[in-house]
C-alpha cells in the first residue's frame, strides 16, 4: 500500500520488493548525519589567501535557509550554499561569500556554527560537490531490517522535505503563483492546516484565518512561523497579495516553485514507471548525464545515466516521456508557457534534466544503523522509505 502522503507528493510506486518494517528515523538530533562531500580539486582550491570566503556550516535543529537568514541578519554576511539541508538532521556543508570582502574567521548561532575554512578565486558551485554521506539510526525496529544492496535499483524521486514533511505544501504555493491565484498562494502559507502537523501549529493557523487585526495575531505567533509574520506584516501596510508574496525572501519565492516543478517530476516518474517504461537504463534517442553529470543524447555509454525532463518554460518535449508530462500538464491546467511568471520573472524556471534513478555507493546496514553515499540532489528519505517501507512516513519521521 502507498501512503496517502506519498500520493500527495506524486510518488505512487515502490520499486522494490521487500515487506515493511516498522521503524522510526530521526527521534533526536544524533540519529541522523549528513556530512557534505566535495572534489579533492575544490578543496586543494580554498589556500587562496583572500577572495570568497569558504566555510564549514555545522547546524541541528535549524534548516539551511533559515540558517543563512539568521546569519545575515545578525552578522550582515550574505552566505551561499550548494545544497539544502533540513532542519531534523546534525549537518555539515560548505557555504561561500558570494561577493570578495572582509570575513569574520567565526560564526556562532544558538543552532548552529561556521568555521571560515579559506578562500577561492572563484565560487564553489554544485559542480564540485560530489555528494552527501549519511549514517542513519532506525529507531523502535519490531524486525531486522532488510538486506539491500548496490544492486537494488530506485528512483529517483523528490523527498518529504522538497514540500514541507508535516505540511506539504511547498508546492501547491507554487503552483498557485504559476496559475497567478495569488489569494490561494498567501491561504495555503498562512491558513493551510495539516493532519501532519502538531495541534499547536494547526491552532496558531486557526488564529490567522480567523485574525481580528494583523498586529494582535503576529505577537502571538512563534519566531518560526517567521514567513507568516513577515507576511501579515506587509498585509497590515497593503493587501494587495502580489505586494506580499514579494516579501518573501528571493529564496524561498523560487523554492516553491521549484518545489511544483518537483512535484510534477514525482508524477511523471510514477506514471512511467506503472506503464513499464525502462527507467534504470538508457536507449537511443534518451537524453542521458555522463559520468561528469554532463548532459548530451544517448552513446551507449555504459557509464551514461537516464535523464527525465524537469518542466519549465523551455521544456524539451523530444523524449519519450513527453506523452506522460503532457498527460499530466492537462491533468493540472498548465503548459510549459505558464513557468513563465510574468508578475514574477525572476522565480519562471525554464526547465532542465535529472537522473531518473539514484546512484548510491557503499551502503550498509548494520543492525540499525544504514550508512551510504548518495550523488548531489537525490534524497536519503527516498533511499530509506524502500528499505522500510513505512505505513506512516511522517509518523516514522520522515
Amino acid at each position: 500500500m502507498i501512503p496517502q502522503i506519498d500520493k500527495e507528493i506524486g510518488i505512487s510506486v515502490y520499486t522494490t520488493e521487500s515487506s515493511s518494517v516498522h521503524g522510526k528515523i530521526k527521534q533526536n538530533e544524533n540519529d541522523f548525519l549528513v556530512k557534505e562531500v566535495l572534489s579533492e580539486k575544490a578543496i586543494d582550491s580554498f589556500d587562496n589567501l583572500d577572495g570568497h570566503a569558504v566555510y564549514l556550516l555545522k547546524k541541528s535543529g535549524i534548516d539551511t535557509n533559515h540558517a543563512l537568514i539568521d546569519i545575515e541578519e545578525r552578522y550582515g554576511l550574505v552566505l551561499k550554499a550548494l545544497g539544502l539541508k533540513d532542519a531534523h538532521a546534525q549537518t555539515e556543508q560548505y557555504v561561500y561569500t558570494y561577493k570578495k570582502l572582509d570575513s569574520l574567521a567565526e560564526i556562532e548561532g544558538k543552532k548552529y556554527s561556521a568555521k571560515r575554512i579559506g578562500f577561492v578565486k572563484k565560487p564553489i558551485s554544485k559542480k564540485d560537490m560530489l555528494g552527501n554521506i549519511f549514517e542513519i539510526k532506525v529507531s523502535d525496529l519490531n524486525e531486522p531490517l532488510p538486506s539491500f544492496t548496490d544492486d537494488e535499483k530506485i528512483l529517483n524521486f523528490f523527498g518529504y522535505q522538497r514540500f514541507g514533511s508535516k505540511r506539504p505544501i511547498t508546492h501547491l504555493v507554487g503552483k498557485s503563483i504559476i496559475k497567478g491565484n495569488y489569494e490561494e498562494a498567501l491561504d495555503y502559507l498562512l491558513n493551510f492546516s495539516s493532519k501532519y502537523d502538531s495541534e499547536k501549529n494547526n491552532q496558531f493557523r486557526k488564529l490567522i484565518s480567523e485574525r481580528k487585526s494583523e498586529s494582535e495575531i503576529i505577537e502571538l505567533l512563534p519566531y518560526s512561523m517567521d514567513i507568516e509574520r513577515n507576511l501579515l506584516k506587509q498585509l497590515s501596510k497593503n493587501l494587495d497579495p502580489k505586494n506580499a508574496i514579494r516579501s518573501i525572501p528571493l529564496s524561498l519565492r523560487r523554492f516553491y516553485i521549484q518545489a511544483y516543478q518537483s512535484f510534477l517530476f514525482n508524477k511523471t516518474l510514477s506514471l512511467a514507471y506503472e506503464f513499464e517504461e525502462e527507467l534504470f537504463l538508457s536507449t537511443v534517442d534518451d537524453v542521458c548525464f555522463d559520468k561528469n553529470s554532463i548532459l548530451g543524447k544517448f552513446e551507449n555509454d555504459p557509464n551514461q545515466r537516464l535523464a527525465i525532463p524537469l518542466i519549465g518554460h523551455s521544456y524539451y518535449k523530444k523524449s519519450r516521456f513527453d506523452y506522460y508530462i503532457k498527460k499530466i500538464l492537462d491533468d493540472e491546467l498548465l503548459t510549459p508557457k505558464d513557468f513563465f511568471i510574468k508578475d514574477f520573472q525572476e522565480i519562471s524556471v525554464d526547465g532542465g534534466f535529472r537522473n531518473a534513478s539514484i546512484n548510491y555507493l557503499n551502503l550498509n546496514i548494520n543492525e540499525n544503523l544504514i550508512k551510504f553515499q548518495l550523488s548531489r540532489g537525490s534524497y536519503a528519505t527516498i533511499v530509506l522509505r524502500e528499505i522500510l517501507k513505512p505505513e506512516n512516513p511522517l509518523d516514522c519521521g520522515f
